[in-house]
């Protein structure tokens, strides 16, 4: 049972990152623009997050409010991430330009960004920050026999917001005009246009949720996989888009999708505390678990791409009048 625990610990802690991202780049492509910048503003939004709490934890402040403390943290990064992004916004939607280029172009921006500022401020590519956000047992629910311990100790409050963000997400998108409206930009544009939707305001929108859950995730996988930020997130910007994707633009299959990548990362990390696969004597094991959950990721996405249906409109820029 300890073992299994542990497994399902850091499986949540691989997980989080990826579905909210993952979230995010839905947003932006249901409203029509592709953003493969998520990486970068995971950097961002993660950066400013741990400086920020860097400096709360330096002056005392909020000292005994650790899980207030990861609030505000999360705030900053949201916010920093959504105004990051707006480059991107501003590129894609009102300059018209390559959304793809514009992604790239931000995903090599931010890591120059974040060393150029960290050199500048304190001479070292490293924000250390003091790692005190577990929760050991939350309370009532950490004492049910069973669940328990697999989802209520040693977690993360981030986990329980990733999964509000994912049932918040659905039900914006199916049950609001806001979703619809949104949606319907992605879809056909001309046509949302023609009953009063505002679409460039739409996108813009659009692409400023997935800048904020970007970088909220950005300091979700620093403050749970990390006792510094180094300005990288190891390609879980990436491998969100191939979640999305996975997941078909849908929350609910996001989160299923993000689960089954989380597995395979969690496997390779963790696979040493099963006795079946340390008996399992083949060359180079550890190389090989750890490039697991990318071949999963191909595999899956090989099998999936011909179904896949990504909204129609999305990378094409939206003329207004244009028929």
């Amino acid at each position: 049972m300890d073992n299994l625990s542990f497994f399902v610990q850091q499986m949540l802690i691989f997980f989080v990152p990826l579905v909210i991202v993952a979230i995010g780049g839905m947003f932006s492509e249901k409203s029509g623009v592709i953003n493969i910048a998520l990486e970068g503003i995971m950097i961002f939004g993660g950066y400013v997050g741990i400086v920020f709490i860097r400096a709360m934890q330096q002056k005392g402040y909020l000292a005994d409010s650790p899980q207030l403390l990861l609030i505000c943290g999360l705030i900053i990064s949201g916010v920093s991430g959504l105004i990051f992004s707006l480059l991107h916004a501003f590129a894609s939607i009102n300059l018209k330009a390559d959304q793809t280029i514009s992604g790239v172009a931000l995903n090599m921006l931010a890591p120059a960004l974040v060393f150029f500022i960290a050199r500048s401020a304190t001479n070292t590519r490293q924000v250390f920050f003091n790692p005190v956000f577990m929760i050991r047992s939350v309370p009532w629910l950490g004492k049910i026999p069973i669940l328990g311990p697999l989802f209520f100790q040693k977690a993360y409050l981030t986990t329980y917001i990733g999964i509000a963000i994912v049932l918040l997400s659905a039900f914006i998108l199916r049950k609001t005009r806001l979703g619809l409206r949104l949606s319907a930009c992605g879809e056909h544009p001309q046509a949302a246009e023609s009953v009063g939707v505002n679409v460039q305001k739409m996108r813009w929108l659009g692409v400023g949720i997935s800048g904020f859950l970007a970088g909220i995730g950005g300091l979700s996988f620093t403050i749970a996989c990390a006792v510094s930020f180094n300005g990288t997130v190891a390609g879980y910007g990436f491998l969100a888009l191939a979640v999305m994707i996975f997941g078909q633009w849908k929350p609910i299959r996001i989160l299923w999708a993000a689960l089954f990548f989380a597995v395979f990362k969690a496997l390779s990390t963790t696979y040493s505390i099963f006795p079946f696969l340390v008996a399992w004597d083949i060359p180079n094991k550890g190389y090989i678990f750890n490039i697991l959950p990318f071949v999963a990721t191909m595999v899956a996405l090989a099998f999936t791409s011909k179904k896949s249906r990504a909204p129609k409109a999305e990378g094409i820029p939206f003329d207004s009048g244009a028929r």
